[in-house]
């Protein structure tokens, strides 16, 4: 009975640890760190063509399919959409919540939807159809 706390207390410290260093996707050219510490992130150009209103991240039903994991300047949110234009994004619930998602990535000059945030996962352009995982 001695060994169990320990073993218990070490447990939720890994489940913490592996959630806190998901919150981003090791590789994602989107994300650049500066020398003075700083980050500059790029998002997904939006389209040349209009597109339609967007759908609130605060209104139900607005992620279909899934949540779009996109790092922004405000750190990882879950979005609509995978531009993060103003009021799609929310703040990202991962480690949380379990709900489908996408992770939305920069390698080179495409951009990626993965299935999980990882660069070695299933990836496909963002022009692809998508293949998201509860997480």
């Amino acid at each position: 009975m001695k060994f169990v706390l320990p073993l218990i207390v070490s447990s939720a410290l890994i489940l913490a640890a592996t959630a806190s260093q998901a919150q981003f996707v090791k590789g994602n050219e989107a994300v650049k760190v500066m020398q003075d510490g700083s980050k500059k992130v790029d998002t997904p150009p939006l389209p040349a063509a209009t597109l339609a209103k967007p759908c609130p991240a605060s209104q139900p039903g607005c992620a279909g399919g899934g949540w779009l994991m996109v790092e922004t300047s405000e750190g990882l949110q879950e979005c609509t959409e995978i531009y993060a234009r103003p009021s799609t994004c929310r703040a990202s619930t991962y480690g949380t919540e379990k709900r489908s998602r996408l992770w939305i990535v920069r390698s080179g000059a495409q951009w990626l939807q993965c299935q999980y945030p990882d660069l070695s996962s299933k990836c496909v352009s963002t022009k692809g159809l998508p293949m998201g995982a509860v997480q």
